[in-house]
């Protein structure tokens, strides 16, 4: 599948709460993002002001004059029914992972593998935001547990609050769809 400037794309943005997606949109959107954040009642789980319980949602316009249309997924395991409605038709899915969390290996493979089995063709991005280890090492753990699940997807050390980070993890995205375009072409024809 070849990306013109006619189409528009949708990704979206899935992880626990507190991860960063909506953080994450906010710093890529070229348009105000949407968001329905609202008192955050779980303290206990995550402690911040607010969490989405619904969706996020912003744009990102490409050079080319491509849309690419950003759906940032709720967090919390009770919203987990808008995950698939959020994934029909999105191109791929950047999942966040808060990497100073006690919880952020059992997250990955959790968050993952649902988002793997909701449409196993999907390609994956993962960002690891608030690393702990500076040298490699925890994403290489990061990587190894979502191989180890027969998962196959690219993991960086991000800061969602940098536009140019977010914009690595759509780009490789597009890289992997750009990638699988030859493939989709030839077995077509």
């Amino acid at each position: 599948m070849i990306v013109t400037s006619d189409q528009e794309l949708k990704i979206v943005f899935a992880g626990p709460m507190g991860a960063g997606k909506t953080t994450a949109i906010r710093a890529i959107s070229d348009t105000p993002p949407i968001s329905t954040e609202v008192d955050n009642i779980d303290r206990a789980l995550c402690d911040k002001e607010s969490t989405t319980v619904a969706l996020d949602y912003g744009q990102l316009l490409l050079q080319d004059g491509t849309a690419v249309r950003l759906y940032g997924t709720p967090g919390q395991e009770r919203f987990s029914f808008m995950w698939e409605i959020l994934c029909g038709g999105a191109m791929g899915v950047i999942l966040l992972i808060d990497g100073s969390s006690s919880a952020a290996l059992s997250d990955l493979r959790t968050y993952a593998e649902t988002f793997h089995r909701l449409n196993p063709n999907q390609p994956l991005v993962i960002g690891v935001g608030r690393a702990t280890c500076t040298d490699g090492r925890q994403l290489d753990e990061y990587a190894d547990a979502v191989a180890s699940r027969g998962i196959v997807a690219p993991v960086f050390d991000v800061d969602v609050r940098q536009r140019e980070d977010v914009l690595l993890l759509i780009e490789t995205l597009l890289c992997i769809l750009e990638a699988q375009a030859p493939e989709a072409d030839h077995a077509a024809g």
